[in-house]
């Protein structure tokens, strides 16, 4: 599984004109599922998340998480995150897992991302064509990849 966690100041996605999740200040996630991704993952990045010091403290420094300064997390299904482009240049997304694999996935992360931060975390919708919205705070932008974890 792969996340990439953007610290934002606020952060939207929508769907056809409505707006199906939004947040003021914390992290919007994008999150790409692999085939051979499951529960193991999810775990190490549910923790990984809402521990991650990427807020500031009274002192200016990145020493907060998101559970420690309250913030808020907007997750938003992405497969374009397992796009390989080692052959030509049009990309392939054949290592993303397919609907019926990442979805209850992506559910599941969802759910756990929930009961560590005490709070709902709102979601796009999944598999539509979404816009999102986001004012970058920092900017801070983290990449977290289970299957390689740095």
């Amino acid at each position: 599984m792969r996340v990439l966690v953007q610290r934002v100041s606020q952060a939207a996605v929508t769907v056809d004109g409505q707006t199906s999740g939004e947040i003021g200040a914390g992290a919007l996630l994008l999150v790409g599922i692999e085939e051979s991704d499951g529960p193991d993952d999810i775990g190490w990045l549910v923790r990984k998340i809402s521990q991650l010091r990427i807020f500031n403290d009274e002192a200016g420094v990145m020493n907060r998480s998101l559970i420690d300064c309250g913030g808020e997390a907007l997750a938003v299904s992405q497969f374009t995150l397992h796009a390989s482009v080692k052959k030509g240049n049009r990309p392939s997304y054949s290592r993303a897992a397919r609907g019926e694999i990442s979805r209850p996935l992506f559910d599941r992360f969802v759910a756990e991302l929930s009961a560590a931060l005490g709070k709902t975390v709102p979601t796009g919708v999944f598999g539509a064509d979404m816009r999102v919205s986001l004012v970058n705070d920092g900017p801070v932008t983290i990449w977290l990849d289970s299957r390689n974890p740095e």
